[in-house]
């Protein structure tokens, strides 16, 4: 690791990581707001306003997610890299077609898109236990909330 301006009470060893799994997320994060956002604006079809209003909130979401997990990480001495280059070599999320696309697939995108996010999450819940409860926890409550978000694209298209 670089030397840092920002000192943390975590080891060595326990700030690599946390580091870590902190600059995987944002990677995920970063990755869904804009793939969102993309959905966003090629939503088309039936119910195409709800749909589009609904991607919002999601970009919106990840937006937040992203900055929580980055300042976590900077709190913790260990510089975010939001650039889209390590972005695209990072985020674990599938990728979208570009070009206009049908409401129903867009849910089922998303909805794909959320279970795969959060099974990463569960992840780094685990690996983030014993060195850093803080992270942790930080994990666990975005975690809840993509879980709702993953229940409510569900059932547009049951």
């Amino acid at each position: 690791m670089a030397t840092t301006p920002i000192t943390s009470p975590l080891p060595d060893d326990a700030k690599l990581t946390v580091g870590t799994v902190l600059q995987d997320s944002l990677a995920d994060f970063v990755d869904l707001s804009l793939t969102a956002k993309q959905w966003h604006w090629n939503v088309v079809g039936t119910n195409f306003r709800e749909a589009h209003l609904h991607l919002d909130e999601l970009v919106d979401l990840a937006r937040t997610y992203s900055d929580e997990v980055a300042e976590r990480a900077a709190t913790l001495g260990v510089s975010p890299d939001g650039r889209a280059e390590t972005v695209a070599k990072s985020s674990g999320l599938p990728t979208t077609d570009e070009g206009w696309q049908k409401v129903e697939d867009v849910n089922r995108a998303v909805t794909d898109t959320l279970a795969t996010l959060i099974g990463r999450m569960r992840e780094r819940i685990a690996v983030t236990d014993e060195p850093d409860p803080v992270t942790q926890d930080l994990l666990i409550a975005q975690t809840a909330k993509l879980e709702e978000a993953h229940w409510m694209w569900q059932a547009k298209t049951a």
